[in-house]
């Protein structure tokens, strides 16, 4: 996980303040929480708890409706902590933090036959820094994935080191076939790559494309189909195929991965110096 500015954390606590995000097993993934790691604490007494959705705002927990924990919240006068704890890729040691709030409500959580209740905790503080940066970068990527979902990144050296691709040779299966090919660019809603084969039979296929990351370690398949071609200068037995990806399920991993690269580009160009017009 990169680091983020102080500026950068500003913009998103003040962009996605309100925003909840439910914790799907996709967002768990791309966030690095460790479900297992996650507590409700009052009064010195922690409980194991499920996180349900959170936003800088408040949190939404499954917990235990246990006599004990009901008696330790009342006698707190609704104040408790909920304790966090997320793996980051380059961090040998897990990132464990505890958010302070007020209890706000309880419900029953219909399907436990009474065992569990969901408890809605509003945050009496702004949540620690790395929790900012970890939701922040997964909201502001969900955000530009449609904003700037037809911009593309032409994979030279410096884009693969900022978007963390592995190598650029991968494998793309049409029809059911695996196919090798190699990465040419890449989107929020597509690729293009360059395969053996001719065209007119590779065109108007359904397709999963690989990709491999190495910041962090992880290897990604996108759904999608092919829906154009360009021949390749001077091979005759190459075919560029563009793809456009089924959006329902671009893995939310990539779109982090993507939005890194246009982020720094669009900070890159906001710290160019504006010219003189006098001049």
């Amino acid at each position: 996980m990169s680091i983020a500015t102080s500026q950068q954390l500003t913009k998103y606590y003040d962009t996605f303040r309100a925003i909840a995000v439910t914790y799907t097993k996709e967002v768990v993934k791309s966030s690095g929480l460790q479900p297992q790691k996650v507590f409700v604490k009052c009064l010195g007494e922690q409980w194991p708890c499920v996180l349900y959705s959170s936003s800088f705002n408040e949190t939404k927990i499954l917990a235990p409706n246990r006599p004990g924990l009901m008696e330790r919240i009342a006698k707190a006068n609704n104040l408790v902590s909920v304790r966090l704890c997320f793996k980051i890729s380059d961090k040998s040691d897990p990132l464990l933090f505890f958010i302070s709030g007020r209890v706000s409500g309880f419900s029953p959580y219909a399907q436990s036959n009474g065992t569990l209740q969901f408890i809605v905790i509003q945050f009496t503080q702004r949540p620690p820094d790395d929790f900012v940066e970890i939701m922040g970068r997964l909201l502001e990527a969900n955000v530009a994935s449609t904003r700037r979902r037809d911009e593309r990144i032409l994979l030279t050296p410096d884009a693969m080191r900022t978007i963390g691709l592995a190598r650029k040779e991968s494998t793309i299966m049409i029809d059911s076939v695996p196919r090798k090919c190699i990465l040419r660019d890449l989107s929020f809603t597509g690729a293009k790559v360059i395969i053996v084969g001719l065209a007119k039979f590779l065109v108007g296929k359904a397709c999963k494309l690989r990709i491999d990351f190495e910041e962090p370690l992880e290897m990604v398949v996108v759904s999608g189909k092919s829906v154009r071609y360009e021949d390749v200068e001077g091979r005759k037995d190459l075919t560029a195929i563009a793809i456009h990806f089924d959006e329902a399920v671009v893995p939310m991993s990539y779109k982090m991965h993507i939005n890194d690269y246009l982020g720094q580009k669009k900070n890159q160009a906001d710290d160019q110096p504006t010219p003189d017009a006098s001049a």
